[in-house]
């Protein structure tokens, strides 16, 4: 048990810890709204990298030729839903400059759109599920039930624990970020990255 611990926790931040889109999406997210939204779009991440390692455990072999013939169709859904965040991200950052708003750039997100925004993102990431099915593909044994719910249980409060540390940073951000130019220049910059990210999925397969 312990062993499938240990496995969970490396798996769990071992597909964490990379910051891509996901990860550059959540900082900015907490840095123009609060640790709570943050906090709850974290969870969002961390409950889809658990859902994958579930699905790995549970179908074993089954899971990478299903996931292998539709890959690239999820990565053009994922880029377009990337390249659609940045143009949101950066019209309510522009918008809300105008308006003066030096608290918020985005009064309307609340905790549960954070959530299944940040839930759906990494769903549609099928690196993760094929990452975490290799991962159980190359173990030498057969894991018992328990064993299999330790992992991934392990995995998910890796994730979670690295998920909420970059929204800390995120709301450490926000904090710093004391002038309506600067916090304008934060959401334009994060949504370039966004972009520049969907574009390398894009052309990079």
């Amino acid at each position: 048990m312990i062993a499938a611990f240990m496995a969970g926790l490396l798996a769990g931040y071992g597909i964490a810890i990379p910051v891509g889109a996901v990860g550059t999406y959540l900082v900015a997210l907490t840095a123009r709204t609060s640790l709570k939204n943050g906090a709850y779009a974290a969870l969002g991440v961390a409950t889809a990298d658990g859902l994958y390692a579930l699905i790995a455990t549970l179908g074993g072999s089954a899971i990478a030729p299903l996931i292998t013939p539709i890959s690239s169709p999820l990565r053009l859904i994922s880029a377009l839903v990337l390249l659609l965040l940045a143009l949101r991200c950066a019209a309510t950052a522009l918008a809300a400059h105008r308006r003066h708003q030096t608290s918020n750039h985005a009064p309307e997100t609340t905790p549960a759109r954070a959530y299944f925004t940040l839930l759906g993102m990494t769903v549609l990431n099928p690196t993760t599920v094929i990452y975490f099915t290799a991962l159980v593909l190359g173990g030498r044994t057969t894991p018992t039930l328990l064993d299999q719910v330790v992992f991934v249980l392990a995995a998910f409060l890796a994730s979670t624990s690295w998920q909420l540390l970059l929204a800390s940073g995120g709301a450490l951000l926000g904090r710093a970020l004391t002038t309506p130019r600067a916090r304008l220049t934060t959401a334009l910059l994060s949504s370039s990255l966004i972009t520049a990210l969907a574009i390398h999925l894009l052309t990079n397969p």
